[in-house]
């Protein structure tokens, strides 16, 4: 993959995240946690862009100020390292008093440092444009040395704080929680990046100062690691987020009935005129709509679900060791698949009446209904669904 499009690939997704999370966001802001991740969102996603030299020129450019961007970047990716912090620790909870007290000084902690970097570049002096380098450049120069060295002790800090904290969580964290087990791992190993990255940006400054000229390890060996890093942090604070958004569940539920819808829409249009959606319906929208094709489905199917197809299902499904419920949705299931091949048999034959079932069966509607997803699952799935669907015995 090219470096350059590397480096904007996790400012991209923070983006995404920001836009997914929003409407959340928008419902739920007097929460902390919301707040505190908002913030990191908005303050990670520009970082990649405005680090690649190109942005670093255009940025120096607009703003007439020589090597602008120094601390703007240092400034963002300072209060970005301190919020991952804070994350974390509103994540785990605890004590109001104890987190109370450690967001406080974290941010006092991580906001001085911003306010040292700012005011450092402000009285230094660093009149030579350095794109990839600067750091090595001007590692000797009095003040910009020490901006240099209050951004590299303050990330230092904050990822070895972060990747502490987020390996001791992911070892104690339940393990049925799977997307949040997920999000630990990635950001423990964007630690590790991050921390290889910032090995090679120290070891480039102190060769510096020791009089040597190791700048490879900041302009060639440093960046894919930063790059790395960034993708994967940006990854595990982004996959417990948007896993637990309402968009996200609502997408989850959208895709999970698909094989449900496409097999009921036919029969739904015969019995009701479906509103056609357009492509910009959101999501929500799509949503109703598909679990309403599915209801009038269902009912366009009542009288065609034979109780002996579920009995048989059932039976079968029972032998090959599923419980009570799960092996209830595979008979559910195949009744509505043997329902779908019946009415379908009699369209063509021009006789759409259901059979007469026996006096007394239980027929032209299931049981108990079932979750559609579930449903839906056991119809993709279940070879016990698909022997009903092609007039099989079930088992």
């Amino acid at each position: 993959m090219n470096s350059g499009l590397l480096r904007y690939l996790p400012g991209s997704l923070m983006v995404l995240a920001l836009l997914v999370k929003a409407p959340s966001l928008r419902w739920d802001w007097d929460r902390p946690l919301n707040r505190t991740a908002c913030l990191l969102l908005v303050l990670g996603a520009p970082i990649t862009f405005l680090a690649s030299p190109p942005t670093i020129s255009a940025v120096n450019r607009a703003t007439g100020v020589v090597n602008f961007s120094a601390p703007l970047v240092f400034s963002l990716a300072t209060l970005f390292s301190g919020t991952c912090v804070v994350l974390v620790l509103r994540w785990r909870g605890g004590p109001p008093v104890a987190l109370r007290r450690a967001t406080r000084l974290t941010a006092a902690v991580f906001g001085s440092t911003t306010v040292a970097i700012v005011v450092l570049f402000v009285i230094g002096d660093a009149p030579v444009e350095r794109l990839r380098d600067l750091d090595t450049y001007y590692a000797t120069t009095p003040w910009i040395r020490e901006m240099i060295v209050c951004f590299l002790v303050a990330h230092t800090a904050g990822t070895v704080t972060l990747t502490v904290l987020c390996a001791k969580w992911w070892r104690h964290a339940d393990r049925s929680l799977r997307t949040l087990r997920t999000g630990l791992a990635l950001i423990v190993l964007s630690g590790l990046l991050d921390l290889a990255y910032l090995a090679a940006k120290w070891a480039s400054v102190a060769a510096r100062w020791a009089g040597r000229d190791w700048v490879v390890l900041s302009t060639d060996v440093a960046p894919p690691l930063a790059s790395a890093a960034s993708l994967t942090v940006g990854a595990g604070f982004l996959v417990p987020l948007v896993a637990g958004s309402s968009a996200w569940r609502d997408l989850r539920h959208y895709h999970g009935l698909r094989p449900l819808w496409k097999a009921l829409r036919a029969f739904a249009s015969r019995s009701v005129t479906t509103v056609p959606l357009a492509w910009w319906s959101p999501l929500g929208i799509r949503l109703v709509h598909r679990e309403s094709v599915i209801d009038d489905g269902l009912l366009a199917l009542a009288g065609w679900f034979d109780p002996a197809v579920r009995e048989a299902a059932y039976a079968a499904a029972r032998r090959q060791g599923l419980d009570g419920p799960a092996a209830s949705v595979v008979a559910d299931a195949a009744v509505l698949a043997a329902a779908c091949r019946g009415r379908e048999a009699a369209d063509r034959a021009g006789t759409a009446q259901p059979p007469p079932w026996p006096a007394g069966a239980d027929a032209g509607r299931l049981p108990e209904r079932p979750p559609l997803r579930a449903l839906a699952r056991a119809l993709r799935t279940s070879p016990i669904v698909a022997a009903a669907g092609r007039g099989e015995p079930a088992g």
